[in-house]
């Protein structure tokens, strides 16, 4: 029997800048990818007090267009897609008939028939596959998967556009939270989006792959006086979880709902049939049996990912995502527990077969301060 080869680890565009930069990599998600440089905490200090440099080029960028590509996508996606102009962008999701994640996304308009979708790099295939199968019989559209197009590069941190606006002519100061703009980056022509995954403000550059080593280099010059910082994903994970921002894969996945993942605001009821519409309606007349909760440590430990949670003694839940942070210097988490538990209810992790006392708290657990 012939003998199967593992696929190939994909490089991004930037891979021999991690390398020389000292990036300890590791594959994810079928990239090889940066971890961390200068370490985990550092990096997550500098997006929080400065700003830090991200490659997200692993990302998966699905184009949707056609006459009817604005209706279809209503049906497809759970937030109002009608109500985004050009140039603006929103959170969504793609939902299973259940109300359950496909994945969660990021979608642009670029035009009033064409449309950006930013997917998760482990779920780019399968998306654009859903997407392709559930766009048939809408009419007029089509989806292309364009993910070789762009290189992602985020920008992140109180410092970002001070950083950015000298290497651009787009005016950053007027571009509102989830908005875009295109334009030229450090000589190379692109896009900016205000967005991230962070809980900072900043800015994430659609990059053509052959521009993308002259834009990271121009910013990291451009940062110098700042100390910006390159960083991984590492920092990326710990940054989103303070900011409460939910990871496909560990808060939710083709198992939990909109409703139950309280990410309730970006499913648009008003706007008409879409996927997983009747099971969301149903679940919210008749109450979701568990929730999504935030957890900080009482007791010295972490309470990380798999770890049981227990309410009174009983285990009620599962730790999805967890860490000691940086910045809060705090152990915190998120885990599904009961609808019915109490919000004042004290409870417990099981850290390797130790009960370690926790409580619940609101989430997000970090908010950046407005200036």
């Amino acid at each position: 029997m012939a003998q199967v080869e593992p696929a190939a680890v994909k490089h991004t565009p930037l891979h021999d800048r991690h390398v020389g930069l000292g990036a300890r990599m590791v594959p994810f998600a079928g990239w090889n990818m940066p971890v961390e440089y200068s370490g985990i905490v550092d990096e997550h200090m500098a997006v929080r007090t400065r700003a830090g440099l991200f490659d997200v080029s692993h990302m998966g960028e699905i184009e949707v267009a056609g006459r009817d590509a604005a209706t279809a996508l209503q049906r497809i996606t759970s937030n109002d897609v009608e109500k985004l102009t050009v140039g603006q962008a929103h959170y969504s999701g793609l939902l299973t008939p259940d109300g359950t994640f496909v994945d969660d996304l990021l979608v642009y308009r670029l035009a009033p028939d064409h449309f950006l979708m930013v997917v998760n790099a482990s779920n780019a295939v399968k998306d654009y596959r859903w997407i392709s199968d559930h766009l048939k019989g809408l009419g007029d559209v089509v989806a292309v998967d364009n993910g070789a197009r762009y290189a992602l590069i985020a920008l992140q941190g109180p410092a970002a556009r001070e950083i950015l606006q000298p290497l651009t002519g787009v005016p950053l100061a007027e571009m509102k939270y989830y908005w875009f703009a295109a334009g030229e980056i450090a000589g190379a022509r692109g896009t900016i989006s205000r967005t991230g995954y962070t809980g900072e403000d900043g800015f994430e550059m659609f990059v053509p792959p052959q521009m993308a080593g002259r834009v990271w280099d121009a910013l990291m010059e451009a940062g110098r006086s700042v100390d910006l910082r390159p960083a991984g994903l590492g920092a990326r994970d710990t940054l989103r979880l303070e900011s409460a921002m939910r990871l496909y894969g560990n808060d939710i996945d083709d198992t939990t709902t909109a409703i139950e993942a309280g990410l309730e605001w970006i499913v648009a009821w008003s706007k008409g049939e879409f996927l997983g519409r009747d099971a969301l309606v149903r679940q919210k007349e008749q109450g979701a049996s568990r929730r999504l909760v935030g957890f900080e440590m009482v007791d010295r430990a972490i309470g990380r990912n798999g770890y049981p949670v227990l309410v009174d003694g009983v285990q009620a839940g599962t730790v999805t995502s967890g860490t000691q942070t940086p910045f809060l210097k705090k152990a915190i988490g998120m885990a599904y527990v009961p609808a019915e538990t109490p919000k004042d209810a004290p409870i417990e992790i099981d850290v390797r077969g130790r009960r370690a006392k926790a409580r619940l708290v609101p989430m997000p657990f970090y908010k950046r301060p407005r200036s």
